[in-house]
């Protein structure tokens, strides 16, 4: 009986990010991370960024992450882009969060979009600290987030060109890396 109580606990863990992962648009997003201070100063100071309102990630042992966003430069939408994760290790749990990645100039976005990229092991993500909450209940899981320029800490700078914050939606997730993050790059097509 034990056991099963586990088991059912680790499911709707795990559960709760797909519950919670309506995507915003990505100006919904944008401005969330407009509003934090660690990630407020870089809209003025990059060629461009992506953003992924919701990336659903979960695991026991062996993860998986997934995400849909879109990249902008000088403000213009380019194209879309696609971002995959496997892992494995210690970890345990689901989680939803929010991702943008600010690119410093062109040759960074450039590398971004020559079709597949993906992060070496010494990129790191700034978590902006965010008032979080989840419960699971009787009536069903509940989760929500919130971010304030009260609740952020310093800003870091560019790695390689690149700069990455994430803000948690909601889930209970043990390991929350950006390392083998997979990106695959969709131009928008001329009109």
């Amino acid at each position: 009986m034990n056991q099963m109580t586990r088991v059912s606990a680790l499911i709707a863990t795990l559960l709760i990010p797909v519950g919670i992962a309506n995507a915003s648009p990505d100006s919904v997003t944008a401005n969330l991370f407009r509003r934090a201070d660690q990630s407020s100063r870089y809209f003025a100071g990059s060629y461009g960024y992506a953003v992924f309102p919701t990336i659903g990630k979960g695991g026991l042992v062996v993860g998986a992450a997934h995400g849909d966003g879109h990249v902008y430069a000088h403000g213009r939408r380019i194209g879309r882009v696609d971002m995959t994760q496997l892992s494995v290790g210690i970890q345990a749990g689901g989680e939803a969060y929010s991702e943008i990645i600010f690119f410093k100039d062109k040759r960074a976005l450039d590398k971004f979009t020559s079709g597949k990229f993906e992060f070496s092991g010494d990129v790191g993500a700034i978590a902006i600290t965010a008032a979080a909450h989840v419960s699971v209940g009787t009536t069903g899981a509940h989760a929500g987030a919130s971010v304030g320029k009260r609740n952020a800490a310093s800003a870091s700078e560019f790695n390689h060109g690149m700069a990455v914050f994430t803000i948690a939606k909601g889930g209970l997730m043990y390991n929350a890396a950006v390392a083998g993050q997979k990106f695959t790059f969709h131009r928008r097509s001329a009109r």
